[in-house]
């Protein structure tokens, strides 16, 4: 399968890449840069010593060579290369985060056309902890107060994460209810007591950290916490090829990693 890779240069692109070239079943054919970046030019493999043959490319023409693009960019470039990806009829993994509800309503269009696999998380682990969450939820749905948690390092620029948000749908899901309707997102100066019912989010940012996420279940006398810690990127990069290779088999559509793992 022809694999490009949007965001090359970064940390979590040039991630992927190794991955692509590791695997024999994948061949790198396109690396993608945002417009003007000094990287374009340069082979995709650079940073590994490798000769790929594959230049980094700001020109979305570059896509045409692909028959699957992983994008883990920002909301603005990944429109940007759907676009093209339509165009072009190229599948697209997104593992991008922070849409607003006019992006998500692209994407959608988008999959009529294309075959697209959108999560917020690529980890196989935290879609794993995701089916945890929903079993915990309907069991502790009486007597027990949700808060999320969770850190990323300080250059991740929406809070709370995809990751978060897609945990807190899952207790909420569970519980018959809307996310929005029950979402405390800040807690400053005088609040008053919790209210019962309510799905609490906290944030940090701040160094390297790749990603910690908790959900905690508070009762009378007990805590129950679900957690999930990334260690490495390559989990993200891993479940973002099972991604591509169940797109080999779609025409279109819009999945996630839920129908990705059959979970």
């Amino acid at each position: 399968m022809r694999i490009a890779i949007a965001g090359a240069s970064g940390r979590m692109g040039q991630m992927l890449i190794e991955a692509v070239l590791d695997a024999s079943d994948l061949k790198l054919t396109a690396a993608l840069v945002r417009a003007g970046s000094p990287a374009v030019g340069q082979d995709a493999g650079a940073f590994l010593g490798r000769d790929t043959g594959v230049r980094i490319t700001d020109d979305l023409k570059a896509l045409a060579q692909a028959e699957c693009l992983i994008d883990f960019t920002r909301p603005e470039g990944t429109l940007a290369h759907l676009k093209a990806c339509t165009e072009y009829g190229v599948k697209c993994v997104i593992g991008t985060t922070g849409f607003d509800t006019q992006g998500k309503q692209a994407i959608h269009a988008a999959s009529q056309k294309i075959a697209i696999v959108f999560a917020p998380n690529m980890s196989v682990g935290v879609n794993v902890t995701f089916k945890l969450l929903e079993v915990a939820a309907r069991l502790l749905n009486s007597g027990y107060d949700a808060e999320v948690f969770e850190a990323h390092h300080r250059n991740k620029v929406d809070a709370p994460s995809g990751t978060a948000l897609a945990m807190g749908q899952a207790v909420a899901h569970a519980w018959n209810e809307n996310l929005d309707d029950i979402a405390d997102w800040a807690r400053h100066g005088h609040t008053g007591v919790r209210q019962t019912g309510r799905i609490g989010f906290s944030v940090v940012r701040g160094g390297d950290i790749i990603g910690d996420h908790t959900v905690y279940f508070c009762g009378t006398g007990e805590r129950i916490e679900i957690t999930h810690r990334a260690s490495s990127r390559a989990t993200y990069a891993q479940g973002s090829l099972r991604a591509a290779r169940y797109l080999a088999r779609k025409q279109h559509g819009l999945f996630d990693m839920q129908d990705v793992l059959a979970i």
